[in-house]
């Protein structure tokens, strides 16, 4: 396992990727003073993105379907776990984009060479799905 996206694990039986980008930030917003440079203040942690590119040959390496899963995945909307193969945690992220480039098509249409780049975005860890809480009764 390279990679684990809640129960989507990246790997050479799905979709292995072979480059991981972060790109991490902190905000110090600047307040204009005459005569002198900008006072900045630090006031927190900014974005936390991840960018994801790899490479899917169907007949060799990888699914077609895996990027239908991630792209259902994205589409609900839903935070994420994002855990390495030794076990480091990097906190709840999103799905907030995905390129896909299709090369080297069969007769039928089916690319053999698919070039995908995704990309993650941090957010609290507090809206990761509660997958384990049972439901509150309306009427407690």
């Amino acid at each position: 396992m390279l990679l684990s996206l809640d129960q989507f694990v990246f790997g050479m039986n799905t979709a292995a990727f072979h480059e991981l980008q972060r790109r991490t930030s902190w905000k110090h917003p600047t307040t204009a003073r005459v005569g002198g440079r900008p006072a900045r203040q630090f006031t927190g942690q900014g974005d936390d993105t991840i960018t994801l590119t790899g490479l899917l040959a169907p007949e060799q390496i990888g699914k077609l379907a895996s990027l239908d899963t991630l792209r259902d995945m994205a589409d609900a909307g839903d935070a994420y776990v994002l855990v390495d193969g030794a076990g480091r945690v990097y906190g709840a992220f999103i799905i907030e984009g995905m390129n896909e480039g299709q090369t080297l098509h069969m007769k039928d249409g089916t690319p053999r060479r698919i070039e995908f780049t995704i990309d993650l975005a941090r957010v609290d860890d507090g809206l990761l799905k509660k997958r384990t809480e049972p439901k509150k009764d309306a009427s407690a």
